[in-house]
């Protein structure tokens, strides 16, 4: 695709949560909780207008679903604040923090003054109907490969509850939606690019740095923990957020696979103009039709409803994106009212509806061949109420493209999830006082700033000789400190140290043992043992299971009890020996070749007790005497 051609343009959006003590406005702990929950508490939330008079589309939208939300909450692991039953505490100072050099590593300006702002969201993630928070600052820049991009806003916020289930139970048969309160107000930055991003590859460039500069800070690492959102436009479309976006190699297919559903919508415009097309608003009752059908869905449903589109014949079942087609956009919008799917002409027959049925169909509705007729089979209030999003959906088609929200799936397209939101959904937090940002805290967070993970990696394998691959890895798994603070204490083989913190300590919690329980202190110990000859680098796996199991053991005594000592060189060689004596013919065989084999063997004899090199420095010198 010529992206210029096209007038590509692309915004990303990230939230990541920080890894503070305690949650953005209240004393509880910043983890989830992997418990049983201890209470339940049921509401249903309402849309309000703004100060204008205004409704946001998106909020509307949400309430006219109708649910309820089920709030699992615990008795010591979160508090009124999240249920909305007691005022918020002062604003996190460790989170806001974290939000200012993270600001400061983007060169952004911050604020002289934060003042914390009430976002309404009423899709049941926050117990009060709305989010907390607070511009940090605004105006920066990231270079990048592909050039500068500009970073509009950072914002911290509170997290919105987690999702766990949803039910149909409970009153009038409405569906619950169970979240859980303790991902609920954890702190959370929002990091927002303007729409300066014109390639797929660029987007994905600086999802990639900035993710860079948050892993510098103190954030939370794992699944989950960042959130990335995209908002892509072309010249003839219009924009659209593509929510959830978390894998980064996947971020040039999930645009192409956009941009390509926004031409071929353009495209659906131009053929309904040209069709002189329209779309009937009334929903006709098709039960007596179908009443003998022997489709299992049609059956077992309440009612059948249809609906007439006038000049969309061909159009419903037109691919829009790699699997997906047109009659998938206006389902999408149907099922947000309680259907699972749609029928329609261009698919039909099919789903156990004869062909007899459809042309049966087509004669009483009166449509000609260039119509499309949409079925919904379900009970009469959902079935009328989910055709009147699909005539609302159908309608839209004539403008080309729909501002929306939509869901990033695993196989690179997206669905719709909501209308895309207005700003009609902001208010003053009156709970909360404004908290002045003075210049000097400004300047001491410039003069102490992190080093970033690219910066680090290539440092530590300039200044300890290590590969590129254990550097990495170090930086990664957020071992480089611990790295750097061993070798500082303790003189020892820096490769020998990263190749322990890299991947032996991953190794053996893999294996069931607690590594929790070996901290720097203890790495330390560990390391000088090696440092002093007393025991040798094969042992230090050993004795680092045996300290996760027992991590008050002396380390003297524990290397004396597993009989690691390191042997003096020649109790080594008199081991050695006994082995190229008792392999003879094979060294008369094989000649240097039994190196490798007697080197197994005689490691194995040794048991950790010796050094590599230097039983490999014995064997040679003993083979040789044999040949």
């Amino acid at each position: 695709m010529d992206w210029n051609k096209l007038g590509l343009k692309m915004g990303l959006e990230i939230h990541q949560q920080l890894n503070t003590k305690s949650k953005l406005f209240c004393p509880c702990s910043a983890e989830l909780v992997d418990e049983e929950f201890d209470v339940e508490i049921k509401r249903f939330l309402r849309p309000t207008q703004s100060e204008l008079g205004q409704i946001d589309r998106a909020v509307l939208q949400e309430s006219q679903r109708k649910l309820k939300f089920n709030y699992e909450a615990y008795d010591y692991h979160t508090c009124l604040v999240e249920t909305d039953d007691e005022p918020p505490y002062d604003l996190n100072q460790e989170a806001l923090e974290v939000s200012m050099v993270v600001a400061t590593l983007l060169n952004m300006h911050i604020v002289d003054e934060f003042h914390t702002m009430r976002k309404l969201a009423i899709d049941g993630s926050n117990v009060g109907g709305f989010q907390r928070t607070g511009l940090v600052a605004t105006n920066g820049y990231l270079d990048t490969p592909h050039g500068r991009v500009i970073i509009d806003n950072l914002c911290l916020e509170e997290d919105a509850g987690k999702i766990v289930a949803v039910e149909d139970k409970g009153d009038e048969g409405k569906d619950y939606t169970h979240f859980r309160l303790d991902r609920l107000g954890i702190p959370l930055l929002e990091i927002t690019t303007d729409p300066s991003i014109h390639h797929p590859e660029h987007v994905k460039e600086v999802a990639y740095a900035i993710g860079q500069i948050l892993r510098s800070t103190k954030v939370k690492r794992g699944i989950g923990t960042i959130r990335q959102d995209l908002n892509i436009s072309i010249t003839e479309g219009a924009r659209v957020e593509i929510k959830g976006v978390q894998n980064l190699a996947l971020i040039p297919e999930i645009v192409e696979n956009e941009v390509l559903r926004q031409i071929n919508l353009i495209e659906i415009k131009k053929e309904l103009k040209i069709r002189n097309a329209h779309v009937s608003n009334e929903i006709h009752d098709l039960r007596e039709l179908f009443k003998n059908s022997s489709s299992k869905i049609i059956s077992n449903a309440e009612t059948v409803k249809g609906i007439i589109l006038k000049g969309f014949a061909g159009l419903i079942g037109k691919e829009i994106q790699p699997g997906r087609r047109f009659g998938t956009e206006l389902s999408s919008y149907g099922k947000k009212r309680g259907v699972q799917g749609i029928f329609h002409t261009d698919e039909l027959p099919a789903y156990g509806i004869t062909s007899q049925e459809v042309e049966d169909m087509k004669e009483y509705l009166n449509v000609d061949e260039n119509d499309a007729i949409i079925i919904v089979a379900h009970n009469e209030e959902i079935a009328v109420s989910s055709l009147e999003e699909v005539i609302r959906r159908a309608n839209m088609a004539f403008d080309g493209v729909v501002e929306e929200t939509r869901k990033s799936l695993d196989d690179g397209n997206t669905e719709y999830m909501r209308p895309l939101p207005t700003t009609s959904r902001m208010y003053h937090e009156t709970d909360v006082s404004s908290l002045k940002i003075e210049v000097e805290h400004i300047k001491n967070i410039e003069n102490n700033l992190p080093e970033l993970p690219d910066v680090k990696k290539e440092r530590i394998m300039r200044e300890y000789s290590l590969s590129e691959d254990l550097a990495n890895q170090l930086v990664r798994r957020e071992k480089a400190e611990d790295f750097e603070a061993i070798l500082h204490d303790v003189k020892v083989d820096s490769t020998i140290v990263a190749s322990i913190l890299a991947y032996n300590l991953r190794e053996i919690k893999r294996e069931g043992f607690n590594t929790d329980n070996i901290n720097l202190n203890k790495l330390i110990a560990i390391f000088k043992l090696l440092a002093e000859k007393k025991v040798s680098k094969d042992a230090l796996n050993d004795i680092i299971i045996e300290v996760a199991n027992n991590p008050n053991v002396e380390l003297d005594k524990l290397a004396k009890k597993l009989n690691l000592i390191l042997l003096d060189e020649d109790a080594v060689n008199k081991i050695i020996s006994e082995v190229v004596k008792n392999n003879a013919s094979m060294v008369e065989e094989r000649k240097m070749g039994a190196m490798g084999p007697l080197m197994g063997i005689s490691m194995k004899q040794l048991k950790g007790k010796a050094d590599g090199k230097l039983v490999n420095k014995i064997l040679k010198e003993e083979i040789e005497k044999l040949i």
